[in-house]
């Protein structure tokens, strides 16, 4: 870290901006240095007077990210890498189908069964990092260990974000207020970027865009699950993001799922949606209650995913049309689906 320059500090750990502006340090111009570079170009006479100790502000500086890191929950050796489940029993007792399940940063796993087969149970258990305590004996690992406790039972350090289907807002706030309020919460060093990066990944995902003064409250059931879902991938510390039936959320699921995984969340979500399963890397079959199989998506359903596809652009197509209060007809079908 002491040879890292300042515009690296500044990449990895924004929160540094906050240090210099403490100790009355302008850095501006000195972003290609290391931090000692840039103490090594103050004069003797500068240092005298402006009672800097450079000495003190060096050895002052990792202690200030590791304690800013520890505050934030971003320890990077606690820093989520992996999720791994190990098997439980069905409502039946019987075990479950698979040995275990490890799903990395940046993956997919899609979760399918029938309506009351269990699915939610499986979500569930993920977010309390069950450890043979709920009624399906599973256990959750977090990087190939037993999870610390402060993902279980503490309010500042959330393990996982749920995007349900049903997500209504009840503050007062306008879009702009509630984000700025978020970002001043993980002390963000640009929140006005930041707000009008989510902003904009929202509307990308909406069916209707809306503006930075909305009020919250005013928000549709697709943009309110938009706004959520820019905001869980862009500013939400959680790593790991669970969905319970995207397809019904009123936004552009591929282009959500997208989204999440380029923040490198690590992504499971309960769906029936062929098109969403095979998106995934593998899915997990749920039967009775119990995890019944695993399956990797093979390369014959990858192709098979190209069709669905196009004939879900063909249906977006027609629902586009719909909603802006045009006549459908088979010459437009065949046109979105050429």
């Amino acid at each position: 870290m002491t040879d890292w320059t300042i515009q690296r500090l500044l990449k990895e750990y924004p929160f540094t901006a906050g240090y210099f502006e403490q100790n009355k340090l302008d850095i501006a111009g000195y972003e290609e240095q290391t931090f000692k570079q840039f103490l090594d170009h103050f004069s003797g006479e500068e240092l005298e007077d402006q009672a800097i100790d450079k000495e003190k502000l060096l050895s002052n500086l990792p202690v200030f990210i590791e304690q800013m890191q520890s505050f934030l929950g971003l320890d990077r050796d606690k820093q989520v890498y992996s999720l791994t489940i190990l098997p439980g029993h069905d409502k039946s007792g019987g075990p479950e189908g698979f040995s275990e399940l490890t799903v990395e940063a940046s993956q997919i796993i899609s979760i399918v069964g029938p309506t009351g087969s269990g699915k939610s149970r499986l979500l569930a258990d993920i977010e309390w990092t069950a450890q043979g305590d709920t009624p399906t004996g599973r256990s959750i690992l977090i990087n190939g260990e037993i999870p610390d406790n402060k993902w279980r039972f503490s309010s500042n350090n959330k393990l996982v974000a749920q995007l349900s289907q049903n997500m209504n807002f009840v503050m007062d706030l306008t879009v702009q207020e509630f984000l700025r309020m978020h970002a001043a919460s993980r002390l963000v060093e640009d929140p006005q970027s930041m707000i009008e990066r989510i902003i904009e990944a929202a509307n990308n995902l909406a069916g209707e865009k809306f503006e930075w003064n909305t009020p919250v409250t005013s928000l549709s059931g697709g943009q309110s699950r938009a706004l959520m879902i820019a905001d869980t991938a862009i500013l939400s510390s959680s790593p790991i993001v669970l969905i319970d039936e995207i397809e019904n959320a009123g936004i552009d699921r591929k282009k959500a799922l997208e989204l999440l995984v380029s923040e490198d969340k690590i992504v499971l979500m309960a769906t029936h949606d062929p098109l969403l399963a095979l998106i995934a890397d593998k899915r997990i079959i749920i039967k009775n209650g119990g995890i019944s199989k695993v399956l990797s998506t093979s390369k014959e359903e990858k192709a098979l995913l190209k069709k669905l596809e196009e004939m879900d652009a063909v249906i977006q197509g027609a629902r586009h049309r719909l909603r802006n209060g045009n006549a459908l007809s088979l010459k437009d079908l065949d046109s979105a689906a050429n």
